[in-house]
């Protein structure tokens, strides 16, 4: 992929910035959205309220407005399953914080933050008035979450069939040898194959397909999801196996593998709302490395894939993609992976990126200030072409996972995109805040730099 540095921004393009704020971006994404079966809203870091708030304000509208069956999120199915049975009103859960509680491991913050728990309390109040085949649902698709997902089955097994509990119990206990860490399984099989507990996992996902054929509930009641929440969780188990030993290979291939998971999942839950005669479209949340389409980024040159560009792939216009960017403010993340959450500066954006690019975009509109949106804009590039051409890069493009070290930034958060192939819409919000996590024990940097910054020497 060829590289270019950003051009001064050009008066002409001026005119295509939607402002943030007034509710005329919204509106337009809603109408962009009206013949899609799935939206795909994602973040350019884990860890940024604005991105938060914005993407929930959409989804509700998507949900309220215009029928979507529920939201599927970079998350795991068994941690947001629990919070789909709240939010249906099917568990003993008093409150969305209490719902939430299932998000353990790190990093908790990206779901258990104040502005979930707002979403989470907001599609709970709206499902309660309404009957099961329409409320909305919340679900992972992530799968990262071995255990727990054979847990999840066999308790599903032994309420519902001990003959078939035993038999899955025996499968999976070619994962007890390696304890509770999946990596250590990974390392181990995909040094000796003998040791692989593929067969097993997968010969246990085709045992629940099969009870899943055979007992479907014709009324939507609450069997048929909980025997597809334990398919599903086989599903995970098959995959994340495959996931884990794939880790110690290449990292394209463990990538490519968590990927295709979450577009199985995704199709799986389309499937089963269909047979339930509930709305088969979603909206999906993940990071803008998963939902921006592959294809448009140095990633995808290095042969990468993602949910973006396989959905593209399959649904063609019936995918939007919605990305985020920003230029600075503060971000919660950590510096190690299974570290304390910290709320760290966001440098400014690098010279070369569409960062940079959109930070003087934004000042250079003539927007009021007092409106609270001065640097804020959505642009849209379907069917924009001219807008396309001007904006194509390829550009710099930055993306803060759940580890943020800006002391090595270009290296860990910059790649190279072209960011109109890759979103149908991006919204820019160029001074951002940090999301508020539940948990206030979490490490808070100063907001403030140091006077080291950035070397820290």
């Amino acid at each position: 992929m060829s590289r270019k540095t950003s051009p001064p921004p050009p008066e002409h393009l001026l005119d295509r910035v939607t402002p943030v704020g007034t509710g005329d971006a919204s509106d337009r994404i809603l109408k962009l959205a009206r013949n899609a079966q799935w939206v795909l809203i994602g973040e350019a870091s884990h860890g940024t309220h604005e991105f938060y708030r914005m993407r929930a304000g959409l989804t509700r509208r998507l949900i309220a407005e215009l029928g979507f069956g529920g939201v599927a999120v970079e998350a795991d199915w068994p941690d947001a399953y629990r919070v789909n049975r709240y939010v249906r009103s099917e568990s003993d859960d008093t409150d969305p914080i209490a719902a939430l509680d299932g998000f353990q491991r790190f990093p908790q913050w990206m779901w258990r933050n104040a502005d979930v728990v707002e979403f989470v309390a907001w599609l709970r109040e709206r499902n309660r008035s309404l009957p099961r085949a329409a409320q909305a649902g919340f679900y992972g698709m992530d799968l990262y979450s071995l255990h727990a997902s054979i847990r999840a089955v066999l308790a599903y097994l032994r309420q519902t069939d001990p003959a078939a509990a035993e038999r899955a119990r025996y499968r999976y206990g070619c994962f007890d040898h390696f304890g509770e860490d999946p990596q250590a399984y990974g390392y181990a099989a995909s040094f000796d194959l003998s040791r692989s507990c593929a067969d097993e996992a997968v010969a246990q996902l085709v045992e629940l397909q099969k009870a899943q054929a055979r007992r479907q509930s014709p009324d939507g009641a609450a069997p048929a999801d909980e025997l597809f929440f334990a398919e599903q969780n086989a599903r995970l188990v098959a995959n994340a196996e495959r996931y884990y030993r794939s880790m110690f290979q290449q990292r394209v291939s463990s990538w490519n593998l968590r990927d295709t998971h979450m577009i199985e999942t995704l199709e799986a839950l389309a499937a089963h709302h269909a047979a339930l005669q509930r709305s088969p479209r979603f909206v999906v949340w993940a990071h803008n490395s998963h939902l921006g389409d592959a294809r448009a980024t140095e990633m995808g040159a290095g042969g990468e894939l993602n949910v973006g560009q396989l959905m593209r792939e399959r649904h063609g216009n019936g995918v939007l993609n919605v990305g985020f960017t920003t230029y600075a403010g503060t971000v919660t993340a950590a510096s190690d992976w299974d570290g304390p959450a910290e709320r760290k500066r966001v440098r400014p954006g690098l010279p070369g990126s569409y960062e940079s690019y959109f930070h003087a975009m934004a000042v250079e509109q003539a927007v009021d200030p007092d409106a609270g949106y001065t640097r804020n804009f959505m642009l849209v590039f379907a069917g924009d072409d001219k807008l396309s051409r001007a904006l194509q890069g390829p550009l710099l493009e930055r993306a803060i996972g759940v580890i943020y070290r800006p002391e090595t930034e270009r290296l860990s958060h910059y790649f190279h995109a072209r960011l109109p192939e890759q979103f149908d819409v991006v919204l820019h919000y160029d001074e951002t805040r940090a999301v508020e996590p539940l948990e206030q024990t979490a490490a808070a940097a100063a907001d403030e730099p140091p006077e080291t910054f950035p070397t820290g020497i």
